[in-house]
């Protein structure tokens, strides 16, 4: 049984005007761009997109804006991750009923609680909300890393965990979600967070990634993706090494955020740079340095 989820996703920046409010129109155009060079789903509010920055009434709009650009074309499956559980469960419901294909959280990212706390959080969560669920292990920001035995104890009791996005360097954790978790059940998403672990998650036996990059050219993990899936590796390996040379993007800037929307700046998108305090644009000569990146694997909006 093949994943719900799978394949290119985006975690969709939040684009701002030079006054911090929320640039509408970029987030239209962006939304279309992302969809027709080929993500197969948008995740709004998320952490490439500064949710912990937006109030809750920003990030409906942002979710209602992608869903108008390109709901029905792509999944959109925005965020619902808050320190107070039951703010996960009120989103997500209001998420539901403008029509979204699922929703994404992390764990709490202010207390560290303990895995049996955490199994309550997302326990409670999945009850009480009727949407394919992704279960985000991102514990840079959060401080947590979700044991890969809770992952299975909820793909055990909840049909509607429809798998995992992992934002961690480590193989071991992705081959245990998958002949642990996946050998369960066939239909729980393994997804990786970082671009250049996309071509080793598919190998291994996972099913893509929700990648910050995707936000400016999909079409690159979409390569990678569709070779592997053909059965092309030759190719595949080839289409990854044009990808690992695009995350060089990563090693310059200082924050995801900020290295989307200095590399669609530099490729001159409708995206203007501005990140919310404490984030910043980047310098000058970052954005030189994204831009050499870009000239190198001659991108183009």
């Amino acid at each position: 049984m093949k994943a719900k989820f799978y394949g290119v996703i985006s975690p969709f920046i939040t684009p701002f005007k030079e006054d911090y409010t929320i640039d509408e129109e970029a987030v239209k155009w962006l939304a279309r761009h992302q969809a027709e060079n080929g993500v197969h789903g948008i995740f709004p509010n998320s952490t490439t997109g500064e949710f912990v920055h937006l109030s809750r009434e920003e990030s409906i709009t942002i979710t209602r804006l992608v869903l108008e650009a390109v709901g029905g074309k792509v999944w959109v499956i925005p965020g619902i991750s808050a320190n107070y559980t039951e703010d996960c469960v009120s989103l997500a419901r209001t998420f539901k009923e403008m029509g979204v294909d699922g929703a994404v959280v992390t764990p709490p990212y202010f207390f560290k609680v303990s895995p049996e706390r955490l199994k309550v959080h997302f326990s409670t969560i999945l009850e009480k909300v009727d949407l394919p669920l992704i279960i985000y292990n991102i514990p840079a920001t959060t401080g947590i890393n979700i044991p890969v035995s809770l992952y299975q104890q909820l793909a055990r009791e909840y049909s509607h965990l429809a798998g995992a996005k992992a934002t961690i360097e480590s193989f071991t954790y992705f081959r245990q979600l998958i002949q642990i978790v996946k050998a369960e059940r066939k239909d729980f998403a393994v997804l990786t967070g970082l671009d250049d672990l996309l071509l080793p998650v598919l190998m291994m036996g996972g099913d893509g990634g929700i990648m910050a990059l995707a936000n400016v050219a999909p079409h690159l993990h979409r390569a990678v993706y569709d070779s592997f899936i053909s059965g092309d590796l030759a190719k595949a390996v080839e289409n990854w090494h044009r990808l690992l040379t695009l995350t060089k993007v990563y090693d310059y800037a200082t924050s995801f955020p900020t290295s989307v929307k200095t590399l669609l700046e530099v490729l001159g998108a409708p995206v203007k740079p501005y990140a919310r305090s404490p984030l910043t644009p980047e310098s000058n000569d970052v954005k030189q340095k994204i831009a050499q990146v870009a000239k190198e694997l001659g991108l183009k909006i």
